[in-house]
């Protein structure tokens, strides 16, 4: 069996919902541990880790988000990122991890062998 590796990176804050469902499809299709799935975020997209977001239906996407990290899905924001938006790591929910560049990190899950995808 083989063991899939993504990077999914996101830089919109339009193109969750369709990040989201992509990952959830690609976790059914792939089978139980079979798969390595990391989302990136970047620019405005880190916007949607803070926990003062108040989107329409954001409430729903953060408990999809809670179950695929369950899962085994990691939730990734770029430093940079963050900084540039005026977000704290302490305003992320808890299960988002944080990395120095998110350039940096693409460069290095490609060269591990991740498939790159942008919704």
């Amino acid at each position: 069996m083989k063991n899939y590796k993504v990077i999914i990176h996101i830089d919109e804050m339009t193109k969750w919902k369709l990040l989201l469902t992509n990952v959830s499809n690609l976790l059914k299709a792939t089978g139980e541990d079979n798969y390595s799935v990391e989302v990136l975020a970047n620019a405005e997209a880190v916007k949607y880790y803070a926990k003062n977001q108040h989107a329409l239906d954001f409430d729903n996407d953060v408990k999809t988000m809670e179950s695929l990290n369950q899962q085994g899905v990691k939730f990734v924001a770029c430093s940079n990122a963050l900084m540039a938006n005026n977000l704290k790591k302490d305003n992320l929910y808890d299960y988002v991890e944080t990395v120095p560049a998110g350039v940096i990190e693409l460069v290095v899950k490609q060269n591990e062998g991740y498939c790159y995808i942008k919704p």
